[in-house]
């Protein structure tokens, strides 16, 4: 899962580009980058935070009107700086571009780009594989004095042969901004336009809302699955429904991943969240035990646990003390970091703690040893009994569309029962929200929205691509990549 954004404005758009990736900088901490172009495409990208890679000498030759930024979040190990995005192609006319998501044939485009198309992807990112599919598909002559229909075939030729799920921005140069989703819609991409008082109008393209908000761009809609969106360099907006789409939003957007004061696909992050924190107050009351207060995991449980405080009619208390400047544990490279970070991370108040009954509210389990230390911390600060509820069912399936759980063993759900989960946590109680629970309380928002992406949680992927011997050869490249296989 990472970030992106692309700006086409009347006057430069560095600034903007880095102000807009502070706002997304929880979907990734592995790099970030930039790509701008004015009289030429210039990128600057590298490992670690916004703030550690780009400084004022570093902003100062990004000099265009037209750019897009990224931040990564590794699926596949820690990564290097060569799969840092933007990637660039100077084929035909210059062509940088970033993604969020997860091209589930990349291997074999890989292969098809070099035997078919005569294109090199260097890097381990399939970014660099969406960028020379598109780029094979526009013309090699001159065809910008009527680029639409040229810029909606390509995409359409990133549809037809990318599979898996990707939102991407793109710049051409001389030409224009580019965005496009693929057809089910699983990752995010809205659209926001602001007016200048000379009467032109700026677009952003971003992951999340929160992004237009803090560049004070209102939001003018989601960009559709299967659509592609085009913005030349006079301000002209052209869209394209390329091909029929099949709406999937990845449901752990809801859960986890989105900040709460995001809207995605016209659903509020914050208000699902309530509405996930009321439907495990009603799940909790079948069991008919009491607790003397809610308290939840920081910060993405925060919403769900005061909403089920309120409906229990107990307090609701801040009980684990978040320390601001470890990243979210979820998503480091590794699970070694992950552990070790938990601690760094997380201090527990004596007081709230001691001699009570506490209900511990968390968005997810994935492979319990969170849960496990939190647990620890609680009995250790003197709680009596340490009740755990997750916001999300039991998560037992690899994601392949870009969100980092993608081997089987890594879920201690998989083929375990809540109960057995409940002791390998060393808690006294454990509830899971219920699969159709999570999805209404994402559909209340937008009705419309029929179908989710719930793989995570069920096994069904929608893209209808994915195969066993693909989840092998993936598990086994990130076993390798983690140095458990040689």
């Amino acid at each position: 899962m990472c970030g992106i954004i692309g700006i086409l404005g009347e006057g430069p758009v560095v600034a903007d580009l880095y102000e807009g990736l502070h706002a997304i900088q929880h979907r990734g901490q592995d790099a970030a980058g930039i790509a701008v172009f004015g009289d030429k495409m210039r990128v600057k990208k590298g490992l670690g935070l916004v703030n550690d890679i780009f400084h004022e000498a570093d902003l100062a030759p990004l000099v265009g009107n037209v750019g897009i930024a990224h931040v990564r979040y590794p699926t596949v190990g820690c990564g290097d700086v060569e799969d840092a995005q933007p990637f660039y192609t100077n084929s035909p006319f210059g062509i940088s571009l970033a993604h969020n998501g997860n091209v589930t044939n990349f291997r074999e485009l890989r292969a098809e780009l070099a035997s078919r198309d005569l294109r090199q992807v260097n890097s381990a990112c399939d970014a660099e594989a969406i960028l020379n599919v598109f780029a094979s598909g526009l013309p090699t002559g001159d065809w910008r004095t009527e680029p639409s229909e040229q810029i909606f075939a390509a995409v359409g030729e990133v549809f037809r042969r990318v599979k898996g799920s990707y939102s991407v921005v793109a710049v051409i140069a001389n030409v224009g901004l580019v965005g496009f989703r693929d057809p089910f819609g699983i990752k995010p991409l809205v659209l926001g336009e602001r007016t200048l008082p000379s009467g032109r109008t700026d677009y952003c393209l971003a992951s999340e809302s929160v992004v237009l908000d803090m560049l004070e761009f209102p939001v003018r809609r989601n960009v559709k699955p299967g659509e592609a969106v085009w913005i030349d360099y006079d301000g002209l907006l052209r869209t394209k429904q390329v091909v029929e789409p099949n709406h999937h939003p990845c449901l752990f957007e809801f859960v986890y991943f989105a900040r709460p004061d995001s809207v995605i696909d016209r659903i509020s992050v914050s208000a699902t969240r309530h509405r996930l924190g009321k439907s495990l107050a009603d799940e909790w009351m079948k069991t008919g035990l009491s607790v003397d207060a809610v308290i939840p995991v920081p910060e993405s449980a925060r919403n769900a646990a005061m909403e089920m405080a309120n409906a229990l009619g107990v307090p609701y208390r801040e009980g684990l003390v978040k320390n601001r400047y470890v990243g979210r544990t979820f998503i480091m490279p590794g699970q070694k970091q992950r552990e070790q970070s938990i601690r760094r991370k997380l201090n527990p108040i004596r007081a709230e703690f001691e001699g009570k009954d506490v209900l511990l509210v968390d968005d997810s389990i994935v492979r319990g040893s969170t849960s496990r230390k939190i647990v620890q911390m609680a009995r250790r600060s003197g709680a009596r009994k340490v009740y755990f509820a997750s916001c999300s069912p039991p998560l037992r399936y690899p994601c392949l569309y870009g969100i980092d759980m993608s081997t089987r063993g890594e879920f201690i759900a998989r083929d375990r029962t809540v109960d057995a989960v409940c002791r390998l946590i060393e808690a006294d109680h454990l509830i899971y929200l219920p699969l159709d629970a999570l999805e209404r309380a994402a559909r209340a928002d937008n009705p419309e929205m029929t179908h989710f992406c719930n793989a995570c949680f069920s096994g069904s992927y929608p893209t209808g691509d994915v195969t066993n011997e693909m989840m092998d050869a993936i598990e086994r490249e990130r076993l390798v990549s983690q140095g458990a296989l040689f």
